[in-house]
């Protein structure tokens, strides 16, 4: 099974391959947040993750515009918000093919997210509780002709922040976590892994400063679907073996989950504003 998500990987070790994992769960509001903690080298190698904290918040369906400011989007505020450091500037960073629908989603989101760090030094000063913050869609190796890592890693070295938010879309093992789970980790992000295209990491290692990983996942390994229902065919052969699977809707998905990610972004940056004033400014 191809996937980013780390509670599906837990799900599939054994009971001696969870040592060195622990794992607690919190549901309310239409939402539930499991929270998978890799404490050692050797469970990070079981589970296929790099150590650190894994959330996965996961809801029936994503708010649309009329509930956007309401709980969930709060709720997950507060989760990115405990894998910030509380102050400094933060670098938003998009990845992602805004050309393909599937991996639009880091583009898209980036583009909601409320940038402050071109305002003058003075304005700033004048409002101590806006935080500085910068976005930036780097885009594909692909159009670009340049690694996103690259690109990342020379605007840190100019920026200076204390933190990137990369947001990635991510490929499940289950099509029933498409559009309704969302994956925070403080671990960064290995673009392409789950769909077997993987790129240079985004982490505290490469980059020098903590990376929060956010992601949805927007695809699901045809293998993998294909052999929950019961049709893949046997041997290495398969016609399945290289195709991603996506929902007939993911326009309408990437666009709510963009919205959504964008504005629990600026709530977790901007704790001083509200949701409605930080919708009419992003």
């Amino acid at each position: 099974m191809r996937t980013d998500m780390a509670i599906e990987r837990y799900a599939s070790l054994g009971q001696a391959e969870r040592a060195g994992v622990d794992v607690c769960e919190e549901a309310g509001d239409g939402c539930k947040t499991t929270k998978i903690t890799v404490r050692t080298p050797a469970a990070g190698r079981a589970l296929g993750k790099p150590e650190g904290v894994y959330y996965t918040f996961e809801t029936d369906a994503f708010p649309d515009v009329s509930s956007l400011t309401g709980e969930k989007t709060r709720r997950l505020a507060d989760l990115l918000t405990s894998l910030l450091p509380d102050r400094g500037r933060v670098l938003v960073v998009g990845l992602g093919n805004l050309a393909v629908t599937p991996d639009a989603l880091g583009p898209k989101t980036a583009a909601g997210v409320l940038a402050t760090a071109h305002l003058p030094p003075d304005a700033l000063e004048k409002l101590p509780s806006l935080r500085s913050v910068a976005a930036l869609t780097p885009g594909v190796s692909g159009k670009t002709g340049l690694e996103a890592s690259e690109i990342v890693k020379g605007v840190v070295r100019s920026f200076a922040p204390a933190a990137v938010i990369a947001v990635d879309a991510l490929a499940a093992g289950s099509v029933t976590r498409l559009g309704n789970n969302v994956q925070l980790s403080s671990a960064g992000v290995e673009p392409g892994a789950g769909v077997g295209n993987a790129r240079k990491a985004l982490s505290e290692k490469t980059l020098g400063v903590p990376v929060i990983a956010v992601g949805v996942p927007t695809v699901v390994d045809a293998l993998t679907l294909a052999g929950d229902v019961g049709t893949a065919p046997a041997g290495t052969d398969s016609p399945f073996a290289s195709m991603m699977v996506t929902p007939r809707d993911i326009d309408a998905v990437i666009d709510s989950a963009a919205r959504f990610l964008s504005l629990a972004v600026n709530l977790a940056l901007q704790p001083s504003l509200t949701p409605e004033e930080l919708l009419s400014l992003a």
